[in-house]
């Protein structure tokens, strides 16, 4: 398992959640969980490796269609070489100021740029998937959404996949 960099600040989200509901009355929020998911090692270096990217952050880019509230199982491919500045979101479960002021802190692509220019990773798959999360009907990810994004993810044949959570 690769550990995370000392200088990255970790964030455990789901005590965070945890915490929120529970100082709002709520009960425990239901967490999907899937212990039979394979966990593997990535198959070559990270310098050499192909990396695609899937968000949950609700991000599209201008003139695709927004995603709806709730239970939108749909997804957008986002061409990882767009300008940042075309970027949009629509979530309904978390506050998107930040996110609409920069698209980074939910879909990194500056980031990952870098780490291509500089030979941290290998190179970017064309294009990224995104998500709105926050879909209620697990039924729905499990049986549409996770497919839907497999596929695109065995045609892309990436190396590894990077997710990143809302």
């Amino acid at each position: 398992m690769i550990e995370p960099p000392i200088s990255l600040d970790v964030v455990d989200y789901i005590q965070k959640t945890r915490d929120s509901y529970a100082a709002l009355g709520y009960p425990d929020y239901d967490w999907a969980h899937n212990p039979e998911a394979p966990t593997i090692n990535p198959p070559v270096q990270l310098a050499d490796s192909r990396v695609a990217v899937v968000a949950s952050g609700g991000i599209y880019v201008e003139g695709q269609v927004a995603f709806h509230y709730k239970d939108d199982a749909s997804y957008r491919r986002i061409p990882m070489d767009v300008n940042v500045d075309d970027l949009r979101i629509s979530h309904f479960a978390y506050d998107t100021t930040d996110a609409k002021a920069d698209p980074n802190v939910v879909l990194p692509l500056e980031a990952l740029r870098a780490l291509e220019a500089d030979g941290t990773i290998g190179s970017l798959v064309p294009t990224g998937l995104t998500f709105m999360g926050g879909i209620y009907s697990q039924r729905k990810v499990r049986e549409d959404l996770i497919p839907a994004l497999t596929d695109e993810l065995r045609e892309m044949a990436p190396d590894i996949v990077l997710l990143v959570p809302v």
